[in-house]
């Protein structure tokens, strides 16, 4: 009799049984500042009205004519330019499987900054595209030359820009980026993820190169169980994309939680004023602690250079705190860290935790 492990072996891919799944780490009763989530749920009178609203949806029926409406409102919210389209995602992440499926042409070369994140790389192996990861400075901003020579060399299909970028928060200099674009002889896709929390963003870029993709997600907006992401590109570009898209990938529950998101920008507005606010008081926090390099940031999250971070993420651990080591990601983020903004509350004890870590260090 065949066994499992025989039929596995035989029928499914060498290289995905090889790899490691995407974890998440448990956090049942801890302070979650680990993921770069909106720490903020919605007022109670606002959740009142949105649970009203989604007992309304129309759960019978395949999702139709309300994506089309969230396509529209989504490129009114992030003023699209003229002349281009929008395409919804299952998150980003889809987008970014939809995308190197796109340029999914033998010989076709992915390329994106290290550290970055990890999607990139995951989806262009995953489609046997050759994947070239080009290291960042020591202080995480982009190695022009490296990036442009690397360019030159491989001629990416795709190359991914995370503006900001995670997991080091680096909004990369505007006359690097712009040599680039103008380098590239394929697609040039600026992920603006956390775009809620920067001070730039590219929609200058969207307007002046055809060849430019802007991608964003609600998820940081403060919608991440919602999984809506969107991609903004000419019209004649999106439509190819588009055409790889499943049919009704966005489901109606979560296209009507995005709308009535839409709705009340001004909330979502407030409170990532509060956690822009908050950045700053933990980067000073940080800065002031014997042995921590907390470096800049223009996302919800801040990266920090620590003595001991595999001892201080346990220590953070044990008193209920859990953020991310991220120091085995990639070599220039050795003895690193990344913490998620949270509510004050919760940045609070976040401080708290992290001071105590770092004194069980010399005790």
């Amino acid at each position: 009799m065949t066994t499992l492990d025989q039929r596995m072996t035989r029928y499914l891919r060498a290289d995905v049984q090889g790899m490691h799944g995407y974890a998440v780490q448990p956090s049942a009763g801890m302070v979650k500042v680990d993921t770069m989530e909106n720490p903020f749920q919605l007022p109670a009178e606002l959740r009142r009205q949105l649970g009203e609203r989604l007992a309304e949806v129309a759960l019978n029926r395949y999702p139709a004519e309300r994506g089309e409406v969230l396509r529209a409102e989504l490129a009114k919210h992030a003023q699209m330019p003229e002349g281009c389209d929008i395409m919804l995602g299952n998150g980003s992440d889809e987008l970014i499987s939809l995308l190197t499926l796109a340029a999914d042409v033998s010989g076709n070369v992915v390329l994106a900054p290290l550290p970055g994140f990890v999607m990139y790389e995951m989806s262009a192996k995953l489609q046997g595209l050759k994947f070239i990861g080009v290291p960042t400075t020591a202080d995480f901003q982009l190695d022009g030359p490296a990036m442009l020579t690397a360019i030159r060399e491989h001629q990416p299909a795709i190359v991914w820009l995370a503006y900001p970028n995670n997991p080091t928060a680096s909004l990369w200099d505007d006359g690097v980026i712009d040599a680039i674009i103008e380098a590239a002889p394929g697609l040039v896709v600026m992920d603006e993820a956390y775009q809620p929390f920067a001070s730039r963003d590219s929609l200058a870029r969207l307007k002046r190169h055809e060849h430019v993709l802007i991608m964003r997600t609600m998820s940081k907006f403060g919608l991440a169980g919602v999984r809506i992401g969107y991609l903004m590109g000419r019209q004649k570009l999106i439509a190819e994309i588009d055409k790889l898209r499943p049919p009704f990938n966005i489901s109606v529950l979560n296209c009507e939680a995005a709308l009535f998101a839409l709705e009340h920008t001004d909330e979502y507005a407030r409170q990532a004023e509060v956690i822009r606010a908050e950045r700053s008081r933990i980067f000073a926090a940080l800065q002031a602690l014997p042995g921590v390099t907390p470096f800049p940031s223009e996302a919800n999250m801040i990266l920090a250079r620590v003595p001991d971070a595999a001892a201080i993420f346990a220590g953070m651990k044990a008193r209920q705190v859990l953020i991310k080591n991220v120091s085995g990601l990639h070599p220039l983020l050795a003895h690193c860290l990344r913490i998620t903004v949270g509510t004050p509350e919760e940045n609070t004890q976040m401080l708290a935790a992290f001071t105590a870590a770092l004194k069980d260090l010399t005790a």
